[in-house]
């Protein structure tokens, strides 16, 4: 792209400063590129760390991508680990190095330079959290002294609901270990809703774990004999073998804080769309900065490894751009327009995923927003094996604009939510969803796709077909309360105060229902409620329908409504 010889410094060589790197060399033979990395492994799966602990990665080996030798190898990078870099002169457009093996400081110059210096676990701030026995997972070293610890313990004790936090737990437990969970908030993985939740936290109780929410550390203290003793919130003493803080990680922006560059009000670094900081010369990448929220608008801290990539080959491009293209104004071909946040984990079988805006975080925003719940099959009903998706759908009640959506399930969730992020990507409506054309063979899906049948209640909700009750107002309605299943399944549960009416028999009896009074109908899990509504609509009566029925019931209730 250029002739001259331009010189590129990446601190930081994990997702985004590799990616950078290795991205900047596909665009310019000519230019010196070097990764400074502070920890002694650049590259690696940090992702995987769980399951090495666990032993389904065997080998610490797999989780490394990439290697110093492999960089200089195949791209003529040069990767410095084990090397800290300490200070940045921007006025000089240089920065000062420190080899922590040697101790000696030297200084480098720099035509551009990205900072990828990703995140820092956060720290508990309580008595004893310095005593032995107490980890952190964000490294390849973290995950041996874990490993080493859990061969020798009979109890262990995870700090924090995340994502993280469930992937510990998931494996300890297949080492032997007694797994106790303490989360802060009320619900484990606070970036879902708490009914779509309550679905993990119900696999982890099947499994033994023992979850503690609402519960907060106040001390840790070395036990007599042996362990450890931790105090909490609730009075409570609990002893354990080893401590796992999983509490979140914060930017590790204390470079970009020394050398002046503009940090958000999250303590991220503040960049444009093509990860370039208020300097000209420097970018970054990662976990270190604050990314858009696609849907909300607003600043967040997004530290996922997909998007730490997009990043890194975004600023790459851009820097190659800025050395041809400095004086023309010209915009870079590539740009970064922000996240939505989609994730996925697994909880002993069960995959649970998000894309989007959560209902928690369109009420902070104050945006206007509608819900639908499904529960279909991951493939057709008839083949054999078909598993159930809970899916939570949410979308603008203004356009149908999709907003949002969760799914939990044994099967076939990542498929669903990824054509729904996809979709988002684009602007994409509920109308657009229940349109797609998505493969079906019956052991894949169904005629209608999950993905469809969201977009379908969706539709037919905005389309006025299908008004819809609120669950967070069932406990103060004064509607009557109608569930169309059949007698022996109501006799099995029911929502208290709710009428028996059968689908079977409302076109016989719907004229003993009140005339004055609205209805809210529910069912199974909403199919046969919107056929009620349906029928009961055509003879004039006030109907809504609870949407997913029974299924969606149960589940606010499993998360402590």
């Amino acid at each position: 792209m250029t002739s001259t010889k331009k010189r590129i410094l990446i601190i930081g060589g994990v997702a985004g400063g590799a990616s950078c790197a290795a991205r900047a060399r596909r665009l310019c033979e000519t230019c010196e590129i070097i990764v400074f990395e502070r920890g002694p492994h650049v590259s690696f799966a940090n992702c995987g760390l769980p399951y090495f602990v666990g032993n389904v990665i065997e080998s610490a080996d797999k989780l490394l991508i990439a290697n110093p030798d492999s960089f200089k190898r195949r791209f003529n990078i040069e990767v410095h680990v084990e090397t800290e870099v300490t200070h940045i002169d921007r006025h000089a457009k240089r920065i000062e190095v420190r080899d922590l093996k040697t101790g000696i400081t030297r200084q480098e110059t720099y035509d551009a330079l990205v900072l990828a210096t990703g995140a820092q676990p956060n720290r508990l701030s309580v008595p004893g959290i310095d005593l032995p026995g107490i980890y952190m997972l964000r490294t390849i070293p973290d995950s041996h002294k874990i490993k080493a610890s859990a061969a020798n313990a009979k109890q262990a004790l995870i700090l924090g609901g995340g994502f993280i936090g469930l992937e510990m737990a998931e494996n300890l437990v297949g080492l032997g270990l007694e797994v106790t969970l303490l989360e802060l908030a009320d619900q484990v993985l606070p970036p879902l809703d708490p009914e779509m939740a309550g679905y993990a936290a119900g696999q982890m109780l099947a499994h033994g774990v023992r979850l503690r929410l609402g519960e907060a550390v106040t001390a840790i203290e070395q036990h007599p004999e042996q362990g450890l003793q931790v105090r909490t919130s609730k009075g409570e003493t609990l002893a354990t073998d080893l401590i796992v803080v999983g509490i979140g990680v914060r930017p590790d922006a204390a470079l970009a804080r020394e050398a002046g560059l503009e940090l958000g009000a999250l303590g991220g670094i503040r960049v444009d769309e093509y990860m370039r900081s208020n300097d000209p010369c420097i970018w970054a990448v990662g976990d270190v900065v604050e990314v858009k929220n696609r849907i909300t608008g607003e600043w967040q801290l997004v530290p996922l490894a997909g998007p730490a990539n997009r990043q890194g080959r975004v600023a790459a491009t851009a820097i190659l751009h800025h050395f041809a293209h400095a004086s023309q104004n010209l915009k870079p071909p590539l740009a970064f327009e922000g996240v939505l946040g989609t994730a996925i984990c697994e909880v002993f079988g069960l995959t649970v995923a998000t894309t989007g805006a959560s209902e928690k975080l369109l009420r902070r925003a104050g945006m206007n927003y509608g819900k639908v719940y499904l529960h279909p099959g991951h493939h057709a009903s008839y083949f054999p094996g078909a598993k159930p998706i809970h899916m939570k759908l949410l979308f603008s009640e203004t356009d149908g604009r999709l907003l949002g959506a969760q799914a939990v399930g044994e099967a076939g969730v990542a498929r669903r939510i990824d054509v729904i992020a996809t979709a988002m990507m684009s602007n994409s409506t509920v109308f657009d969803l229940e349109e797609l054309e998505l493969c079906y063979a019956p052991q894949f899906g169904a005629a209608k796709d999950p993905a469809n049948l969201a977009g379908m209640v969706a539709g037919n909700h905005l389309r006025g077909d299908l008004p819809l009750a609120d669950w967070s107002d069932l406990q103060d309605t004064r509607a009557l309360l109608l569930d169309v299943r059949s007698e022996q399944e109501y006799t099995a549960g029911h929502i208290p105060n709710a009428l028996n009416l059968p689908l079977e028999n409302l076109r016989e009896r719907h004229h003993e229902l009140p005339q004055d009074k609205e209805i809210w109908l529910l069912c199974g899990v909403g199919q046969r409620a919107y056929y009620a509504y349906r029928l009961l609509m055509q003879n004039g009566l006030k109907v809504k329908v609870l949407s997913g029925g029974m299924q969606t019931y149960q589940a606010w209730m499993d998360a402590g409504w």
